[in-house]
């Protein structure tokens, strides 16, 4: 099943697509509102309000206001040599906001402050179910499901210090969505790309992750209760434009392209802050 969260001229709707079609699930302004509710996965089947094209839709980030958003670092062997870290024993947290979040389509702000923007293509978590110090045998029955996700990077903030938040939390940076796609038609392992002007920068199988969605879920709720709507991004695989020689960034104008094969793609224009 695939859950979207559609702006309307009445606000945002909670819906699912049929193909081409979205139908309003009745009740809920987004799938964050849906994901908190009991019962979830069959209300979302049984949903037959008002109906859309799913062409030319205007859709919101798939879960608008989690939260919490927790970013996994150096998640990807091939991004870890890149950057010349070490392979991590455990695994390496930050985190993101609400304000940082964009639709799938929208443009991406690029800030007046930060000349290093960089790409980061990644697989993100939803959860779907409340809880606490959760088994890693348990934790897929956490999992609601899976979109895609890009953690859009302000280099020069980032390495200011040795804490990344500053540069990982920018206003109107992150696209998510398209869609979650529930757990039963997805698991990770199928490829994940991003491009920049129709140029592949990453291409690298979500399966290649040190740690997996259901290890992040476990290890995280050791910390804090996982809550439902709640959102992991997992990490981004080698090909990022800070460790090009020369290094690259985006520029006003070009057009992030972001996919994982069976969850969709974010198409995002960047656009200078005013």
């Amino acid at each position: 099943m695939r859950l979207l969260t559609l702006r309307t001229e009445n606000g945002t709707k909670a819906v699912r697509q049929d193909g081409d079609t979205l139908t309003e699930i009745d009740g809920f302004a987004d799938v964050g509102e849906l994901l908190r509710s009991n019962d979830w996965e069959a209300t979302a089947k049984a949903a037959n309000g008002a109906t859309h094209p799913a062409e030319g839709a205007d859709l919101d980030a798939v879960v608008p206001s989690p939260g919490k958003i927790i970013c996994v670092g150096h998640n990807y062997r091939n991004h870890i040599k890149e950057m010349g870290r070490d392979v991590p024993e455990f695994p390496t947290l930050f985190a993101k906001y609400q304000e940082s979040l964009i639709g799938p389509n929208d443009d991406l702000a690029l800030p007046q402050e930060s000349d290093a923007v960089d790409w980061e293509a990644e697989l993100a978590v939803v959860i779907g179910k409340k809880g606490r110090r959760i088994s890693a045998a348990d934790a897929g029955g956490h999992i609601a499901g899976y979109a895609v996700l890009n953690d859009v990077s302000m280099r020069d903030y980032q390495f200011r210090t040795i804490q990344w938040l500053q540069g990982k939390t920018w206003e109107k940076s992150t696209p998510f969505g398209p869609a979650l796609v529930t757990k039963d038609e997805f698991t990770a392992g199928p490829l994940m790309t991003s491009a920049v002007d129709g140029d592949i920068q990453q291409q690298t199988p979500t399966g290649d992750l040190v740690f997996t969605p259901e290890y992040l879920v476990s290890y995280i709720s050791t910390i804090i209760t996982l809550n439902p709507g709640d959102v992991i991004a997992t990490g981004t695989p080698g090909g990022v434009g800070h460790a090009q020689d020369p290094k690259r960034y985006l520029q006003e104008g070009q057009i992030l392209v972001t996919t994982i094969e069976g969850l969709g793609q974010l198409k995002n224009r960047v656009v200078k802050e005013a």
